[in-house]
């Protein structure tokens, strides 16, 4: 039963509503609330005036690259071999070549990363070999790219016997770039919640099954990520290949994709804008602004892919 004192208040509710005027709200702001609000509204501008001073210096850079190198862009200057001493001609040579370099060392570190990096998030214990070695992969990426180099030239040049070829210039490029996919791999690996992994345990499924079927499906994408950022890395070193494969000139028949082999040398992208705006003289002036415009679009062509993939993935995701 309700008591008379309960339905007083019932009605006198409603009746402070009709008290209040026409669109006037129940909460008003104190002074508080609005000391918050621009607070809130400060750090958005100053976070993205952050944002437009990362983003404006990288538009210039490249839109003047691109007006400096628009009157020698064609095709004809990607199928074509340098010519006249590189002096005149295309960058089909150098071009191949680095398509050659990254995509090998791709295939070669990728695997070993990805494996190493499941060994020590899945299975390795939490002792101090398993935290030295982790120690040694963070270190590892922060060795200097030349060191690298004459780490190649010693131990893949001269010890393997391989000689100066793309086989060992893409080795090098392998183990340099091997810490930031390891690195990768594991971030993503342990962002897969633990519920997962016990969940595939009690139904009776082994440990390299839930590995396989379900912690690397959800971390595809944030593998992807480690990979993106070896190939642009791998397409802009010039120390490791200068000293385990790459050439000063090498012409090779145009338009053939196959005119590398794995134990020729190869010019490569970075190595010949070194040469030609250093070593070569009375270059014209286009030139080198072309071949840097088509070494960052090759890489952002390459990332782009990689980034819509990794989105198409993360996408499929259920949680």
């Amino acid at each position: 039963m309700i008591s008379p004192a309960h339905t007083n208040i019932s009605r006198e509710i409603p009746a402070a509503d009709a008290a209040l005027p026409q669109g006037a709200a129940r909460f008003t702001e104190t002074p508080f609330s609005r000391k918050k609000m621009r607070s809130e509204s400060a750090a958005e501008y100053v976070f993205l005036a952050m944002t437009l001073l990362l983003v404006a210096p990288l538009l210039l850079i490249l839109g003047y690259l691109l007006y400096q190198a628009w009157p020698i862009l064609s095709l004809d200057f990607l199928l074509t071999n340098p010519k006249r001493g590189m002096r005149a001609g295309g960058i089909w040579s150098p071009l191949l070549g680095t398509f050659y370099l990254v995509f090998l060392s791709l295939v070669i570190a990728t695997p070993i990363g990805v494996l190493a990096a499941v060994y020590l998030n899945e299975y390795a214990r939490n002792n101090w070999f398993t935290r030295l070695i982790q120690l040694a992969v963070v270190n590892l990426s922060g060795v200097p790219s030349i060191v690298h180099a004459l780490f190649g030239l010693g131990a893949f040049v001269l010890f393997a016997g391989i000689g100066r070829s793309i086989l060992a210039a893409s080795l090098t490029l392998a183990i340099m770039t091997l810490p930031v996919i390891i690195a990768g791999t594991k971030e993503a690996l342990s962002s897969v919640p633990q519920s997962f992994r016990e969940a595939c345990w009690n139904v009776g499924a082994t440990r390299w099954q839930t590995i396989r079927a379900v912690v690397l499906p959800n971390a595809v994408s944030g593998i992807l990520t480690g990979i993106i950022l070896q190939v642009s890395r791998a397409a802009g070193e010039t120390a490791p290949i200068l000293f385990t494969g790459a050439v000063f000139f090498k012409a090779i028949s145009e338009g053939d994709l196959l005119a590398y082999g794995l134990f020729d040398q190869c010019m490569a992208l970075s190595m010949h804008l070194f040469t030609i705006s250093t070593q070569v003289p009375d270059v014209p002036h286009a030139l080198p602004y072309g071949t840097a415009i088509v070494l960052l679009g090759a890489v952002l062509c390459i990332n782009a892919v990689s980034i819509l993939l990794r989105i198409v993935l993360r996408s499929r995701k259920k949680w």
